[in-house]
């Protein structure tokens, strides 16, 4: 670490001597073990190595940033001139603000030296007991990796944080095939710190391929109706709360105004049954962030909590901007209540409905009207599973959706970057071709 301490704390010198009133910047080292399965054969093994230095000053108000990915003093002396050169032609600005008094920290999390062996043996594993537990399924591209990251984080404000962690990720992309039938493709994912498990029994992984390969069979609806959707975690998470995040709470939509919630602090905005958190120290949680950008310690928040909205996604500098507090770390560790029903249940309540795996569509209105096509789901009629669906739009708002909650599951996705029940509404307008 103390190389990364040398080059952060020259660069902070330099910067200072050059008028930054505030500065700081990132040092750090990365490397990833990579394995490559494509269509169902293994195809390539690398190493990569990556370096980084990111500087930020701030001078009279005036922020410039660059980056690079080389540590030799002639490369780093030309980014801190370009730095400077980027925050003398920005507009000034008060607002900028970074955390102080934190002093040195050291923080490692994970798995810091990769079993290559191990990996290479659960990749292994996990392609033939995909092509055994599922001949239908096509890998179209797998990538199983270890990454590792060493480096520190400095500032001008007397922030000095070392931090190096590891991890292990398998990526899948892969569709089902039957005859000349196929499925629409879809991916599946899981950060672990260790190799215990078999990958095709982390996560959701094993449900996902069994659903897929069900899809190959599928038929539009006919006409339009008004009914239930149950989103999978990883849709919900991606395309309901995603989007409610970047629509209603994030830095750009408070800070223009566009925010449908931006009065809406401390109110009901969802069901009461639906707590939402971002909690980077959760066990669950692989690696999570430790500090923000701006220098603060992480620590964990409820953005919704028992149907209130309890925090804005805010950075420091955008909360400066508008008045309100910012959130307590900046990252997408998302976690989900679940619920007292069990996904069956859940189904066995629904009369006419779809279940969806995916959504295909545009970035969400700022009144939060969405619309586009739901993929790799099923029909739901008279509490039961029925034909896999195509051609298939589903329709609403999402602030109203919130609030017509039918039920969350019990049952939770746990992939090392999020939690997450399966979540059903109502209301939802669902059209065929």
């Amino acid at each position: 670490m103390e190389k990364y301490k040398i080059i952060a704390s020259r660069i902070i010198e330099r910067v200072k001597e050059k008028g930054a009133d505030m500065a700081h910047c990132s040092v750090r080292e990365s490397e990833m073990r990579e394995f490559n399965i494509d269509g169902n054969e293994f195809s390539l093994f690398r190493t990569l190595f990556n370096r980084y230095v990111g500087i930020t000053v701030f001078i009279g108000g005036k922020k410039g940033s660059v980056s690079i990915n080389r540590f030799d003093d002639e490369s780093i002396d030309e980014a801190i001139e370009n730095c400077i050169a980027a925050a003398s032609s920005a507009t000034p600005d008060s607002a900028w603000e970074l955390a102080s008094g934190n002093g040195e920290k050291h923080f490692s999390r994970g798995a810091l030296v990769p079993d290559t062996e191990k990996l290479f043996f659960r990749t292994k594993e996990l392609a033939e007991d995909i092509k055994s537990r599922h001949p239908k399924i096509i890998i179209e591209q797998m990538i199983t990796k270890h990454v590792c990251s060493k480096g520190v984080y400095m500032s001008t404000t007397g922030n000095c944080y070392f931090s190096e962690s590891g991890k292990y990720v398998a990526e899948l992309m892969y569709s089902a095939h039957e005859g000349d039938k196929s499925t629409s493709f879809f991916g599946s994912d899981v950060t672990v710190t260790d190799l215990d498990k078999p990958f095709i029994d982390c996560a959701f992984i094993e449900r996902e391929l069994t659903d897929v390969e069900n899809q190959i069979e599928s038929a539009s609806t006919d006409g339009k109706f008004t009914g239930t959707v149950i989103f999978t975690p990883g849709c919900l998470v991606s395309t309901v709360f995603g989007n409610i995040c970047g629509s209603f709470a994030s830095d750009g939509v408070l800070l223009d105004g566009t925010s449908l919630w931006k009065d809406k602090l401390g109110s009901k905005v969802a069901d009461e049954r639906i707590t939402v958190s971002f909690n980077p120290s959760d066990e669950r949680i692989v690696n999570g962030e430790i500090f923000t950008g701006e220098g603060y310690l992480s620590e964990d928040y409820d953005f919704i909590k028992d149907g209130v909205l309890n925090s804005f996604m805010l950075s420091q500098y955008v909360a400066n901007k508008t008045g309100n507090e910012r959130a307590k770390n900046s990252s997408f560790a998302m976690i989900i209540k679940n619920g007292e029903k069990t996904l069956d249940e859940i189904i066995k309540s629904i009369d006419k409905g779809v279940i969806i795996g995916r959504f295909s569509g545009g970035q969400p209105g700022t009144n939060g009207e969405f619309s586009g096509v739901a993929k790799n789901g099923f029909f739901i009629e008279n509490g039961k599973i029925g034909r896999a669906i195509s051609e298939t739009m589903i329709s609403g708002n999402l602030a109203s959706m919130l609030n017509n909650l039918v039920a969350i599951s019990k049952e939770t996705l746990v992939d090392g970057t999020v939690v997450a029940p399966y979540m059903a509404f109502d209301g939802i307008t669902v059209s065929g071709k």
